[in-house]
């Protein structure tokens, strides 16, 4: 982990009620769940326990089914939120420690958000409507108009200023809050299931678009949803969520391929696991044949049929100069065979 990395939540608590520290210590203590805590203290445990920190420049998905907390996860960080226990860090600095001055620098600055149902202003242009931010920090005319205009090209609305949103589907409006998010340069954005109310291509041309340009951008990106396949298209990283609490962080990878709990198991079983396959996975022990082509352990199964199709008989796995291992036709045959018994 960073020692400042630009988002860092630890042992995060949030209990909705008005007897919320007795449910909290109660909680801490393993004395009620989540469906006891309301039984007992009339409370809802929206986070229980959690802890994350999100690296520079990735895309950090928070998941889960409604109700999980994922959510009020995201409003912690810009403390729209504040919570019953624990701590949030935004670039080293501790949100539930700033003034509402330094509040407001870090909402109109730092981060960036974006939400499910985008709330423009129908007598605004769509320039003005990206430009509100900035107008709301006295920035010049000239200038905000030209972060607008600028913002509204990398979301492929160039030329679309001087309209309103009325004139717009509500994929192109969906890509107008977006580019108001950009239009501050914002360190961090927040993206609380910015596509699901679209329809479904729409959403995928969308997710295609946003993956480009986050790689343009490089902003650090904190993306709440609730759809798998979402969050494995968008996820550097996943945290899936239950009852309030993190079951497990890690890659879309070993997300499918070793889930830590039986939940997660669960969540991840319809998923194929063909494409998070790599050599590492399928490869067995052994000196490969001589003169087998070789590849890393991380080379995606893909590309290891396609040798095979290529006529090569064996494959030699190796690390540098060490061999690891080898990969035969009958291996990935059998990798597939036991991806096809999941489903």
């Amino acid at each position: 982990m960073n020692e400042n990395p630009p988002v860092h939540c630890e042992n995060l608590w949030k209990i909705f009620g008005a007897r919320a520290e007795e449910a909290l210590a109660a909680a801490k203590a393993g004395e009620v769940d989540k469906d006891e805590a309301f039984k007992r203290f009339g409370c809802v445990i929206g986070v229980a326990d959690a802890s994350f920190s999100v690296n520079e420049g990735e895309i950090f998905c928070i998941m889960g089914l409604s109700g999980s907390g994922k959510s009020t996860i995201i409003r912690h960080v810009n403390r729209l939120i504040e919570p019953t226990a624990g701590q949030v860090h935004v670039e080293g600095r501790d949100v539930m420690g700033l003034n509402p001055k330094e509040l407001r620098n870090l909402r109109a600055r730092t981060i960036g958000m974006v939400f499910q149902h985008m709330a423009l202003w129908p007598h605004k242009t769509i320039a003005e409507n990206v430009a509100f931010g900035l107008e709301v920090q006295k920035t010049p005319r000239n200038s905000r108009r030209a972060a607008a205009d600028a913002a509204l090209e990398k979301v492929g609305l160039g030329g679309w200023g001087e309209r309103y949103p009325d004139e717009l589907s509500g994929g192109m409006q969906q890509r107008v809050g977006l580019a108001r998010a950009l239009a501050a340069d914002p360190d961090i954005l927040l993206m609380d299931e910015p596509f699901s109310a679209l329809d479904p291509l729409i959403r995928k041309d969308l997710q295609d678009e946003f993956l480009k340009l986050s790689r343009d951008v490089k902003k650090t990106t904190l993306f709440i949803t609730h759809d798998l396949d979402e969050a494995m298209k968008m996820g550097d990283r996943i945290a899936i969520m239950k009852d309030g609490r993190i079951e497990q962080t890690d890659t879309p990878e070993n997300i499918v391929l070793r889930p830590a709990t039986d939940y997660v198991a669960r969540f991840v079983s319809s998923i194929s696991t063909l494409k998070y396959i790599s050599a590492v996975e399928i490869m067995t022990a052994g000196e490969p044949a001589a003169g087998s082509p070789e590849f890393g352990p991380s080379t995606p199964l893909p590309v290891l049929l396609q040798a095979f199709t290529d006529g090569a008989g064996e494959l030699a796995i190796k690390d540098g100069d060490k061999t690891l291992g080898k990969i035969r036709s009958a291996d990935i045959l059998e990798a597939v065979k036991t991806d096809l018994a999941r489903v």
